[in-house]
């Protein structure tokens, strides 16, 4: 599978600006692209203001879904992109979601953790749903951003059989060391591909890091952004998959039982 990341400065507030690049980037790479992912927020940018979010907030469902999906399918390719979801419960949530080739709406995923006063004044934690889908074979499964940084939730996603982590961002200064290292470590440590998309450029008083990656189930980053806009491309192989779970045993090694006491504290 081909897979792409869009590595570009947020367009806060602006919606149908935000669509309006997704399509020209998507017309850039239709002909060579499987799945594009988009960084976190990319709807509407991320650091803007509770009152902002709740204006743009959509259903799962809602005109920008449905404009995506009509994309996707004309193109033949799969998109996830983050966006601020005005749910049935009547919560906000920095969500992400997944369109598949056919514009089918495949998943839905709420951010579960906030990160510090930024997230928490503007959205609602995600609830306890951490799906892993087929795409094209493949199975996939979604973070966002600071979800990430807790091993737990890449565990729990491959041991569902995740063999590609999808993750939508907006990690900035002077938190590179995540996109540099964490990154990597999960995808060595999960045995499945990582797929950072991230933000480059300043939002406010944000300057994020950039640095968009594609890590391999070795740990090698098989395609890297640097702090300007870009789109980066990789191939997944089948095969380094099963080479990653003949010389690393981490979750065959694994002793459940002792690891009780983690959920007590």
């Amino acid at each position: 599978m081909r897979v792409a990341l869009y590595q570009c400065p947020p367009l806060p507030l602006d919606v149908a600006g935000n669509l309006q690049r997704l399509q020209t980037i998507v017309l850039q790479a239709k002909d060579n692209v499987d799945l594009l992912v988009l960084p976190e927020m990319f709807l509407t940018g991320y650091n803007i203001g509770a009152k902002a979010v709740a204006e743009l907030a959509q259903a799962q469902d809602g005109n920008a879904a449905q404009q995506i999906a009509e994309l996707a399918k004309a193109n033949n390719m799969a998109i996830v992109y983050g966006y601020p979801e005005h749910a049935e419960d009547g919560h906000i949530y920095n969500s992400v979601q997944l369109i598949d080739a056919h514009g089918q709406r495949l998943c839905n995923y709420r951010k579960t953790h906030l990160f510090g006063e930024l997230d928490r004044t503007m959205f609602s934690q995600g609830p306890d749903t951490f799906p892993v889908v087929d795409l094209e074979g493949w199975k996939l499964g979604l973070l966002i951003c600071y979800d990430l940084e807790f091993p737990e939730n890449a565990r729990r996603l491959a041991l569902a059989g995740a063999e590609l982590i999808v993750v939508p961002t907006a990690n900035m200064a002077p938190y590179e060391f995540i996109a540099d290292v964490t990154v990597r470590s999960r995808a060595f440590e999960k045995q499945c591909y990582v797929a950072y998309a991230n933000y480059c450029g300043h939002e406010g008083d944000i300057q994020y890091c950039g640095h968009s990656s594609i890590a391999a189930p070795n740990g090698v980053q098989i395609a890297l952004a640097q702090n300007e806009e870009m789109l980066i491309v990789a191939t997944l192989g089948s095969q380094q998959l099963l080479d990653a779970k003949d010389g690393n045993f981490y979750l065959a090694d694994r002793r459940p039982e002792l690891y009780s006491e983690l959920t007590k504290r």
